[in-house]
């Protein structure tokens, strides 16, 4: 019998992360990397990857940093060809990459019949085909190894309305749609060979939604004081509490799991608010 600490090993595994250069992403390399994952930190910023992956394999662990974009097909097949010449597969992908742009916020005194059409096409291909897309390139390789896992990054906002962040709650619901309907298509085509899930985290300081909850001093906007409220945990999340929800998606303690949406959000989408 498997042990429990045996299940969440990812130990001999190769998992891909987007986005690894991030804030999120670098919470999620190091928590693969401690879990005994081969890790690749795959971002446009090489300074950074190069330095987290150094970081990584000085302290006894396995780590490749790539440069891609993950909107790019051509550059995102190089990345395949190198990840395959060093490590011969890949058991696994984090969809880390996205974000938003300031374009794409509506804000309460703007026009909604005039909406900047352009930085919301952005965010959308971003958010979504920027998962799509290394999906279908890294994807197949998965598929190859036997109880492969993908895991997609939702949002609060595919789930409630969230003002001001109309592109980006767009991308989210599709990331959610997309994540059910392939999760099936896969099911479908490999059985248990390759499963698909995503994580829903709620309010955390990143590059992306800093400026919208908080002051240059750290003191809270009215808009992070308003979701603090919504959270019946009072505060936001650290980015090494979104590790334990990804480790269990990518590991075979989860091997019966697909199509799932996991919230991580200190119970901001259960509480009504009253």
């Amino acid at each position: 019998m498997t042990s429990i600490a045996d299940q969440f090993s990812l130990k001999g595994k190769v998992i891909v992360v987007t986005g690894g250069t991030g804030i999120l992403g670098e919470s999620f390399v190091k928590s693969i990397s401690s879990a005994g994952g081969k890790v690749v930190i795959l971002g446009r910023k090489a300074d950074v990857a190069e330095a987290r992956a150094k970081e990584i394999n000085e302290n006894g662990g396995d780590a490749l940093a790539v440069v891609a974009d993950v909107l790019d097909e051509e550059s995102l097949i190089k990345a395949k060809d190198l990840i395959l010449e060093k490590y011969g597969k890949i058991d696994g992908l984090v969809n880390g990459a996205g974000g938003n742009m300031s374009g794409a916020v509506v804000e309460p005194d703007a026009s909604v019949f005039n909406l900047d059409m352009a930085s919301l096409e952005k965010v959308m291909n971003l958010n979504l085909f920027g998962t799509i897309k290394p999906t279908q390139i890294f994807g197949q390789e998965i598929a190859k190894t036997g109880k492969g896992s993908i895991v997609n990054i939702s949002s609060m906002s595919a789930q409630k309305v969230i003002t001001k962040v109309l592109g980006y709650s767009i991308a989210k619901i599709a990331i959610d749609g997309y994540t059910k309907w392939f999760a099936v298509e896969l099911a479908n085509r490999y059985g248990d060979q390759i499963r698909m899930n995503a994580i829903a985290p709620g309010f955390f300081l990143t590059e992306q939604n800093r400026n919208l909850l908080t002051n240059p001093d750290g003191s809270f906007k009215e808009r992070g004081q308003l979701v603090v409220k919504q959270t019946p945990f009072n505060r936001f999340g650290t980015p090494d509490e979104l590790e334990g929800a990804l480790i269990y998606l990518l590991s075979d303690a989860s091997k019966f799991v697909t199509g799932t949406i996991i919230n991580v959000d200190g119970g901001f989408a259960t509480f009504s608010g009253v």
